[in-house]
């Protein structure tokens, strides 16, 4: 996904310094990047690691540093931010002597079917979870324990109508459980079912962008940005989509540095603004 953020740049030529400025404007005091509520969190840190790694910045690697090491071995976070914390260390090249210790306690949102769940004790997997715990073992490296047992798994997640979603059972996938577990198989040399790239260009709306799910209302970045990527996965034709998606991811920058999530989203965030550079150096291929 970098390799491919970083040619962002190109698309936004002189603004690439705008959304620089605007990344770096969303560090606090202590090191981390804030929220939409403007509190340190390592989730937006990560997103805030990415887009500056995108655009090739350099990164503020001493506060960060400082920042990271206030979680410790991380033991007391969520499933979420553990594989967060994994990726900052990982992005800033932290030396870690406990990061093992980290991806082991990953373990513990092991799924009976094989694969991870945000929530502890759950029965069955997510593509979502999959996706953050490959992330946090490929990021250091390391090959994902039991990666053999993903493909039943994500079987388990298809959908009748040709996509993926984070529970089994579902009539309807999503776009951004579709683009996981594509990228996931694909990661690990998992066979993906042809209906995959048809279903994703499905959810592609008439005025441009991406929706969640192929008869939702509006697009969304974040399902622009990961349906491209899982297009690009699978070597799709979706150049018929480019234009469209182009005025639509335009449409969401302002000269702030920084991108909505949709039409009715008034807000800028660190998430939404690494999707726009993703979006952006997918569209420029």
């Amino acid at each position: 996904m970098l390799q491919i953020a970083r040619l962002a740049s190109g698309m936004l030529n002189e603004s690439a310094e705008l959304v620089e400025a605007f990344i770096l404007s969303h560090q606090n005091a202590d090191g981390g990047f804030i929220n939409r509520d403007g509190i340190s969190d390592l989730y937006y840190t990560v997103f805030a690691i990415d887009g500056l790694s995108a655009l090739q910045s350099e990164l503020p690697r001493s506060s960060l540093e400082r920042y990271l090491a206030t979680f410790g071995n991380g033991l007391e976070l969520d499933f979420v931010h553990r594989c967060c914390l994994a990726r900052a260390r990982a992005a800033i090249r932290h030396d870690s002597t406990d990061i093992g210790e980290l991806l082991l306690k990953l373990e513990q949102f092991r799924t009976p079917d094989g694969g991870y769940n945000q929530k502890p004790g759950a029965n069955n997997s997510t593509a979502y979870g999959c996706l953050l715990a490959y992330g946090a073992y490929a990021d250091h490296g390391l090959d994902v324990p039991g990666r053999e047992q993903f493909a039943d798994c994500l079987n388990s997640l298809q959908t009748p109508d040709g996509g993926w979603s984070n529970e089994p059972g579902m009539a309807q996938g999503t776009a951004s459980a579709s683009a996981a577990a594509v990228v996931v198989s694909r990661c690990l040399q998992l066979p993906i079912p042809l209906t995959a790239a048809p279903w994703l260009i499905e959810c592609a709306h008439p005025d441009g962008g991406f929706r969640p799910f192929p008869d939702a209302p509006i697009p969304d970045l974040l399902s622009t940005a990961v349906s491209l990527h899982a297009l690009e996965v699978l070597q799709a034709d979706y150049s018929h989509l480019k234009e469209p998606c182009l005025d639509f991811v335009d449409s969401l920058w302002v000269n702030d540095g920084g991108f909505h999530g949709h039409w009715a989203d008034d807000d800028l965030d660190l998430e939404y603004t690494y999707y726009g550079l993703l979006a952006l150096g997918h569209l420029s291929l």
